[in-house]
């Protein structure tokens, strides 16, 4: 039984020496405003002080998880990062440690998540840890979705769950899903490890100090369920559209496993449309594209758990737009040219055969095969 410690509690430092001055902050753009005399109100500064804040917490916490981890007897491993572990590179397909000393785990060009920490409980529970000031939990639901996802898919020997550590004062607990378990600290305040970075001389420091026990684990050395990150979304993109009467294969999308994926990959594709048959729908000027040009459809699993056709129009390979759909409004967004989602519609747009294209009416009925799956799931 996790319970947090009074010593995490209260925040008390007695024991993590000096370790917090050790880490690596981004301070550039921190310390720009420092330089410039700005206003501590301003909301450039506060915006750029609550990140770094962000990070100090994220570091303090990890500090007093190594500690309570090498304590606690319901505790079995957890997962080492930053300077407490061997430098190992970032490795593809597994748990690893990122250039910036996180966990992570990465298809062979792409990060698919990132996790503050990791243990693991006699009991076979595995425990991602997220660790916050947010004043408000709500929009974490969809990241903890698709990480208990992955680590469900590569860890299908243990029972998931989340470990969420916040300031007191924080809201939307009540809302989170079951398998997250909340602590609560007092508030928190990174203005000693700002000094220091202000004036790095102005306190000697003592050595970093490691945590040295059987517990502790390497994030390489995890034995993990092989997982292929893009083999599995084009199985996935394949059987949605090999049913033989229907356009869309229902049962299949609603299957628990499924469901699980798309959870991780949050939306699946399904097939593509000429441009001239989705002009109407999103509102395109065809002389503007290639007499070619694709654009890739998929459904995505939206955070009330209804799931909506959105449409993606890559113009080249780093150039990708994204077209959906609230309330009846069409909104258009550029994608991050390094995201995944650019990687994964030029991927699955290379493997779609003419057998998927389609049409407005095609488009339609998908429509309704989804409203009603939706419909018929808020009656339950």
């Amino acid at each position: 039984m996790l319970n947090i410690s009074q010593s995490i509690k209260t925040l008390d430092d007695v024991d993590i020496a000096d370790n917090l001055f050790h880490y690596d902050y981004n301070t550039k753009h921190l310390l720009s405003l420092l330089a410039k005399d700005i206003d501590e109100e301003d909301v450039l500064y506060l915006s750029s002080y609550r990140s770094f804040e962000g990070e100090v917490f994220e570091n303090y916490i990890y500090e007093k998880l190594l500690r309570y981890a090498q304590k606690s007897d319901d505790i079995e491993k957890f997962i080492l990062k930053g300077f407490h572990q061997n430098k190992e590179k970032s490795n593809p397909n597994t748990l690893s440690i990122s250039e910036k000393q996180q966990i992570v785990y990465r298809t062979k060009s792409r990060e698919i998540s990132e996790f503050d920490a990791m243990l693991i409980t006699k009991d076979k529970e595995l425990y991602f840890v997220e660790m916050t000031l947010v004043k408000s939990v709500l929009k974490l639901k969809k990241r903890l979705r698709k990480k208990k996802a992955l680590l469900e898919i590569i860890f299908p020997q243990y029972e998931i769950k989340a470990l969420i550590i916040l300031n007191e004062g924080a809201t939307g607990t009540k809302q989170l899903p079951d398998y997250c378990k909340v602590w609560f600290t007092k508030e928190f305040s990174a203005k000693n490890i700002l000094a220091h970075i202000k004036n790095p001389h102005a306190k000697k420091l003592e050595p970093k100090e490691k945590i040295h026990s059987e517990k502790m684990l390497e994030a390489h050395s995890m034995k993990l369920h092989p997982f292929r990150y893009y083999n599995t979304m084009t199985w996935l993109t394949k059987t949605l559209r090999a049913h033989k009467k229907h356009i869309l294969d229902m049962t299949f999308l609603m299957s628990e496993s499924v469901q699980r994926y798309h959870d991780l990959y949050n939306k699946f594709y399904i097939g593509y449309m000429s441009v001239s048959e989705a002009k109407n729908l999103l509102s395109l000027d065809e002389t503007l594209y290639d007499v070619n040009q694709r654009v890739v459809v998929a459904i995505e699993k939206k955070h009330s758990d209804e799931i909506v056709l959105t449409y993606y129009i890559q113009t080249a390979r780093k150039k990708l737009y994204l077209y959906s759909f609230e309330n009846g409004v069409m909104s258009k967004e550029k994608k991050d040219p390094y995201g995944i989602t650019v990687t994964e519609v030029y991927h699955i747009d290379k493997i779609m055969d003419e057998s998927y294209k389609l049409n407005m009416a095609n488009i339609n009925m998908i429509k309704k095969l989804l409203k009603d799956k939706f419909d018929e799931g808020s009656k339950k």
